[in-house]
């Protein structure tokens, strides 16, 4: 049996989720890795950690996993479920299919994995969820109505289930990243050209793209590192904060969402994304 406690992290073949995995393994936790391809895994395994290969849209694929980490552990202190990805295009433009598969992926495949650990960690009364939202999660930009939806949806469900779990002693958690440099923005322009490049929402996709994978946006993206130490330093505190916004504009653009009217923040959002200026040019 383990003596250290146990982590599980989704989505750690990149970005915030390795990063994380790899926090967590220095801080001494007994760390199982979790994506779908444990190919992409391997620099994680050659360090100490566990790597499984689970797909949060496959119920069967997260049963196998968390049954694996009982068993060889005994138990699961730290849930993160940071598995997700970026679906934009125009509301008109996204196949319903892509939209289930979205929420598939952000929201009820954390809510599965959930599900299954909860009786883990109520057993020991103790434990912590960590749910990886975002600013998305509180603001709006334009093209990005089911990613958003997701986020949203995510926010929700983390405080309905802070007050259902906090008798049994487990806390939740919700991170909501700012601009971070992973692989995410590339992903999410690449399908919001591939749904809305050609047709009436064009210009928008052009402009939103721009401003999601341009060179100013990348240079103020915050790396990954930064979301791992805020995850490390939640599961480390005694009585961690329901919320943590970190990362590039995250805390100042939520703030201005609490400050502007719909109609005011709508204006700011179209000229920040250069959607603005795009339908100037096109009405010139």
């Amino acid at each position: 049996m383990e003596s250290s406690k146990v982590a599980l992290v989704t989505g750690a073949s990149s970005g915030i989720g390795e990063a994380t995995a790899l926090k967590l393994y220095a801080l001494g936790y007994t760390v199982y890795a979790a994506a779908r391809r444990v190919d992409r895994m391997r620099p994680l395994a050659d360090v100490g950690i566990r790597v499984l290969q689970m797909d949060v849209t496959d119920d069967a694929s997260m049963r196998r996993g968390v049954q694996e980490i009982v068993a060889q552990s005994g138990m699961i202190d730290v849930l993160v479920n940071n598995a997700g990805y970026g679906s934009y295009g125009a509301v008109e433009d996204v196949p319903i299919e892509e939209a289930r598969a979205q929420f598939d992926v952000n929201v009820f495949g954390a809510v599965r994995l959930t599900q299954l650990v909860l009786p883990h960690m109520r057993r020991r009364r103790s434990g912590t969820i960590v749910n990886i939202t975002s600013m998305g999660g509180k603001i709006y930009t334009p093209l990005g109505a089911w990613y958003h939806g997701t986020k949203f949806a995510l926010e929700a469900i983390s405080d309905c289930l802070r007050m259902e779990v906090q008798p049994f002693g487990i806390d939740v958690v919700v991170i909501e990243p700012g601009g971070i440099k992973t692989e995410w923005a590339d992903i999410a322009a690449d399908k919001l050209r591939e749904v809305s490049g050609k047709g009436a929402y064009a210009g928008q996709a052009k402009a939103m793209a721009l401003s999601m994978v341009g060179e100013a946006s990348r240079k103020r993206q915050s790396p990954p590192q930064l979301i791992a130490d805020t995850i490390a330093k939640a599961v480390s505190a005694r009585k961690p904060r329901t919320r943590y916004a970190v990362g590039f504009g995250a805390k100042p653009m939520i703030f201005l969402r609490g400050l502007m009217s719909d109609r005011i923040f709508d204006g700011f959002m179209r000229m920040a994304t250069g959607i603005s200026r795009q339908a100037a040019a096109s009405s010139s």
